[in-house]
């Protein structure tokens, strides 16, 4: 089976949403069809990448970079890379694609409301009360793709369907054969052409997402506190 070389599946949303779930459901497929596989997931890296590095929008921006480095070193070397990171900024998305070239934003996204309900790690929480300080889409923005190849509506979409979407896309942009995903989903699926980036509207919430009416409804109103 030919393999049409490497390419970078950068998987971006907030924390919470489920772009580790989908990078490896994505993942474990491709491995089926013999590809050369690789997850970035960036709570994996932290420790080894950015240990030094803070929390700023410029030590943010450095983490992404980092991130785009070594995914372009992978993409070159034919493996099939998936990035799972927040990376909240869109310039540096931006500096990523032109630097690998091969590359799929997918847009993983949630309602703020959703992810604080369901958050199990108890950081959502923490942050609306201000025990984590800087934390995206609390008190920092998270700046949402405008036009991704892919676009995944975690909280209403189960993960099969966030799967297929971003087969289709590699598919349209030739970086899969019919026969691999023929293989991987018992389907024998048809390219389809690519809508131009930035034609038409972007992704749902595409701007930038403080959760502003999230923590309005998560945090305990002051007692005493009049308006004046």
């Amino acid at each position: 089976m030919a393999n049409p070389g490497g390419f970078t599946v950068w998987l971006t949303g907030m924390l919470g949403a489920g772009k580790t779930t989908l990078a490896e459901y994505v993942a474990a497929r491709l491995r089926q069809v013999g590809r050369n596989v690789e997850i970035l997931d960036e709570e994996t890296l932290a420790p080894v990448l950015w240990k030094e590095v803070g929390d700023s929008k410029e030590d943010r921006l450095t983490i992404g970079r980092r991130i785009g480095f070594v995914a372009d070193m992978l993409t070159r070397n034919d493996v099939c890379t998936l990035v799972a990171a927040v990376s909240p900024y869109k310039s540096v998305r931006e500096e990523n694609r032109r630097l690998i070239g091969r590359y799929v934003e997918t847009y993983v996204d949630c309602p703020t409301e959703k992810l604080i309900q369901r958050d199990s790690t108890g950081k959502y929480k923490k942050a609306l009360s201000g025990e984590i300080p800087n934390f995206i889409g609390i008190t920092e923005p998270y700046e949402p793709p405008n036009s991704p190849e892919v676009t995944v509506h975690s909280d209403t979409e189960p993960v099969e369907e966030g799967g297929r979407k971003i087969f289709q896309a590699l598919l349209n942009l030739g970086y899969v054969t019919v026969d691999e995903l023929k293989t991987i989903t018992g389907k024998r699926m048809k390219a389809e052409p690519m809508p131009r980036r930035g034609a038409g509207k972007g992704a749902r919430g595409a701007r930038p997402r403080p959760a502003r009416r999230a923590a309005r409804i998560a945090k305990p109103k002051a007692a005493g506190k009049k308006r004046r």
